[in-house]
């Protein structure tokens, strides 16, 4: 049996270890060519190593996705060696893993899941500009930067998918201790449906993956800091009684960019956490 993306050049941004990485790997097992891009260099080169170790063709580009010169450079650079772009992955997103943000998460989590009494929890109104820029500048605005650059190939040869990867925090509550991460993956849903309308007679695709908890390395390691208590609580509000994982996300995008009939929808793979 031949690779379902045989022949396909993919465009995952954002390939760090996790979700992006996992993406990469899951075209290049395909049998697509893979341009990746990312800002931290080492995780860039080990992403193209392993995506070549499959047997695909790859290219590494170093790209901040919230500096339209950047984006423009790197599907220059995909042109000049593929010819042309197929599948575009919108998945680069800043999130919230400072320590601030791990403060707030635990919080949230305590409210959500124990009987403690009702206030407020004080997130939004300690959100400082800077803080909430930075999110919008690459969760948002990278999607659009990539986006207008890959509709600029796939309009005139009339075919195309993209998917955005947006969050369970986009269409739930479920990341109440990340607003300004919430309000920047809700406006990737809205432009999702948006864009979607205005390509699909082009057979250009564009949906969006909304994933619930993904059991990266990273917050598996979270969740070992909080203790067995805190976790067993946390997985209340999960049917499964888990996160998913990578590879079942994976599956999730490479649906998506495949041959479907589906035109500006939002599926959230989450155990079940939002129905």
């Amino acid at each position: 049996m031949g690779k379902a993306f045989e022949g396909k050049v993919a465009l995952v941004t954002g390939v760090g270890p996790g979700l992006g990485q996992g993406i990469a790997l899951a075209f290049a097992r395909q049998g697509a060519s893979v341009v990746v891009c990312d800002v931290n260099l080492e995780a860039l080169a080990v992403t193209r190593k392993a995506v070549q170790s499959e047997g695909a063709a790859c290219l590494a580009v170093p790209c901040d996705v919230a500096n339209s010169d950047e984006v423009r450079e790197m599907f220059a650079a995909a042109v000049e060696r593929f010819g042309t772009l197929h599948i575009l992955v919108n998945n680069a997103a800043l999130t919230p893993n400072r320590p601030i943000d791990t403060e707030r998460r635990n919080k949230a989590y305590a409210y959500m899941h124990t009987p403690v009494p009702r206030d407020t929890l004080g997130f939004t109104s300690e959100i400082s500009n800077e803080e909430w820029h930075r999110y919008w500048g690459v969760n948002v605005h990278g999607v659009f930067y990539c986006t207008r650059e890959a509709l600029k190939l796939m309009q005139p040869q009339r075919y195309g998918r993209i998917v955005n990867v947006a969050s369970i925090a986009g269409i739930s509550a479920k990341s109440t201790h990340s607003p300004h991460y919430s309000a920047t993956k809700g406006a990737v849903v809205a432009f999702t449906r948006s864009v979607a309308y205005e390509v699909a007679g082009a057979n250009i695709l564009v949906n969006a993956m909304a994933p619930g908890g993904v059991a990266t390395p990273a917050f598996l390691g979270y969740l070992d800091t909080i203790g067995e208590d805190a976790r067993n609580r946390l997985w209340q509000g999960c049917p499964t009684g888990r996160f998913g994982t990578v590879e079942e996300y994976a599956s999730t995008v490479l649906h998506l960019a495949g041959d479907h009939y589906l035109v500006g929808q939002v599926i959230s793979p989450n155990g079940g956490s939002a129905i």
